[in-house]
């Protein structure tokens, strides 16, 4: 959107293409992701996870004890290796009960961010299916109206005639959106929009009202600056 306003391409055209354009990929994707709990998954025998010398540690914490178990997953009590921070490795023939386990590193040092937009990805994933198993209007309703406020900020993001600087900038307002559309969906605020409304609307309806409702706000902004630009136009 933000491409077709710099090309000066007619508004309510590249609107409606690319609002149709992403609705469909969504869809399509949703189809797709529905349809491949029917496939049946290939049989395959069962791998055995750690073979010999595997490595228990936390992978978050390098402060902490590490074994070495020589036999593998298969006989975790057997003989092992430990190494204790700030002392030799020590060799035993069988566990130990003199400390337990470290826990298995099923962590991962990647930043906060990343996470964070990683679990905002993913529940909102999880929307997407509720409602498209709940019937293609609901999905329509909900979806569509958030690709039309998302498409909507393409008229807004040009604060400077830096191509570059506008693109980061509408990531960072996807970002926003994205983050509040996990906030809004929430059970809290479910519950607080629901004693909002007084039950005049279902409170699974709301959200995709204020897409709307701001979509349209951000809309009728564009449309009021574009009129008074064309005016101060005129009156050179």
């Amino acid at each position: 959107m933000n491409y077709s306003v710099r090309k000066g391409f007619f508004a309510l055209i590249s609107l409606i293409c690319v609002m149709s354009l992403s609705f469909l990929f969504s869809f399509g994707i949703s189809t797709a992701l529905e349809q491949w709990k029917s496939v049946v998954p290939s049989k395959s025998p069962g791998i055995t996870l750690g073979g010999k010398g595997l490595i228990l540690s936390n992978t978050l914490n390098k402060n902490v004890t590490a074994v070495v178990l020589l036999n593998g997953a298969v006989d975790p009590l057997g003989p092992r290796v430990v190494a204790i921070p700030n002392q030799p490795m020590t060799f035993q023939r069988a566990a130990s009960a003199d400390f337990d386990l470290p826990p298995i590193p099923f962590g991962d040092d990647t930043p906060w961010f990343l996470k964070n937009i990683e679990i905002d990805i993913r529940l909102n994933a999880e929307m997407f299916q509720r409602k498209y198993s709940q019937g293609f209007f609901s999905y329509l309703f909900y979806v569509g109206a958030l690709i039309y406020l998302l498409c909507s900020l393409g008229y807004v993001i040009k604060f400077s005639a830096w191509p570059l600087a506008n693109l980061f900038l509408t990531i960072l307002a996807f970002r926003g959106i994205l983050a509040l559309n996990t906030f809004f969906n929430s059970k809290e605020m479910q519950m607080i929009t629901a004693s909002f409304l007084e039950n005049k609307i279902p409170v699974v309806n709301a959200l995709p009202f204020i897409f709307l409702g701001f979509g349209t706000l951000i809309n009728l902004y564009s449309f009021l600056v574009f009129i008074a630009k064309r005016r101060v136009n005129d009156d050179d």
